[in-house]
């Protein structure tokens, strides 16, 4: 019998990726999504779509009742702008949402993994000095990192009084192809966007602020093999947490002239005021994934940038 993987957030821009490789790898998927930010197009052949959003009473029964050997949770509000706005809807759909799902697991009384997504690239706040390391201490800089913290204690609550089994991925800043540049937060994305349309690449504050830029293909190996390895027992909050990123910091001045130099492209640079809420160095320490998942990043930066700019090219040449 094929063992059976739900996806949540399964037609957005990483859910997709990760739905692609439970399939490669022979898992039955199931996604729930709402598409206020995912689309249908993005949901890929052979997986079966519930449009639901993930607070709701039918997708935790769902859940509940599908028999899943994983459920990933994939599907938030990720826009660190947006928090700041209205924290309220962030903390409804970040951590309401978090915990219906984990309700859901516990009355089904499965053995399914829980993957949450969280944020390596938020959560650390600027008072360490990166790479950060899942021990680091926590101070986030907005809602939506705090809302991402507070899933994660959750999550090690489940794990030790209800013996829930959960990992919690700390991505860097995801990027590769079906990323949306309107719907989803992405530099990358925008900067394609701006490229292929002819305008100015924006880059808020000084533009030396510096992110870890990770392959979503090598985000999605990374997913699958939280959800089927051997992994820590359920203790302390980071126990069961691990950093997905490549260790470099690399400025937003740095990768728009690495987009530029992939695109074969001169556009111009202009700077805006720095936005509230957002870190100006971070980047992650990723050994623990490598000791612990086996796993590390594969795809360069100037490859998945690359390969970035031609999927939305092509793109582009179909929307026209």
């Amino acid at each position: 019998m094929s063992k059976r993987v739900l996806v949540t957030g399964g037609a957005g821009f990483i859910g997709s990726h990760v739905a692609d490789r439970f399939l490669a790898e022979g898992f039955d998927v199931e996604i729930v999504d709402d598409l206020s930010t995912g689309n249908r197009k993005n949901v890929p052949e052979g997986a079966k779509l519930h449009e639901l959003g993930v607070g709701s009473a039918e997708a935790a029964r769902i859940v509940e009742t599908g028999s899943f050997d994983n459920v990933i949770h994939l599907a938030a509000q990720i826009d660190v702008r947006k928090s700041v706005a209205d924290p309220i809807f962030d903390a409804r759909t970040n951590i309401v949402g978090t915990l219906t799902i984990l309700e859901a697991v516990k009355r089904a009384g499965s053995k399914a993994r829980v993957v949450f997504t969280s944020t390596g690239g938020a959560i650390y706040g600027d008072f360490n000095t990166p790479p950060n390391a899942e021990t680091f201490p926590k101070d986030p800089e907005s809602p939506y990192a705090i809302s991402k913290l507070a899933a994660e204690y959750y999550l090690a609550y489940y794990g030790r009084l209800h013996g829930i089994e959960h990992v919690a991925l700390r991505f860097g800043n995801v990027y590769g192809p079906r990323q949306d540049p309107h719907g989803e937060a992405g530099v990358v994305a925008i900067f394609c966007s701006r490229i292929l349309s002819g305008k100015p690449l924006t880059i808020f504050g000084d533009g030396l602020q510096t992110r870890d830029y990770v392959y979503v293909g090598d985000v999605a190996r990374a997913v699958f093999l939280a959800a089927t390895s051997a992994i820590p027992p359920a203790e302390r909050v980071d126990a069961r947490a691990f950093n997905v990123g490549t260790g470099v910091g690399t400025s937003v001045v740095d990768l728009a002239r690495m987009l530029q130099d992939a695109a074969g492209s001169s556009q111009e640079i202009d700077f805006a005021p720095k936005r509230a809420g957002e870190q100006q160095e971070s980047f992650l320490n990723v050994g623990k994934a490598a000791e612990k998942l086996r796993w590390k990043p594969e795809v360069t930066l100037p490859q998945g940038l690359a390969n970035t700019f031609k999927w939305a090219a092509a793109a582009s040449v179909l929307q026209s």
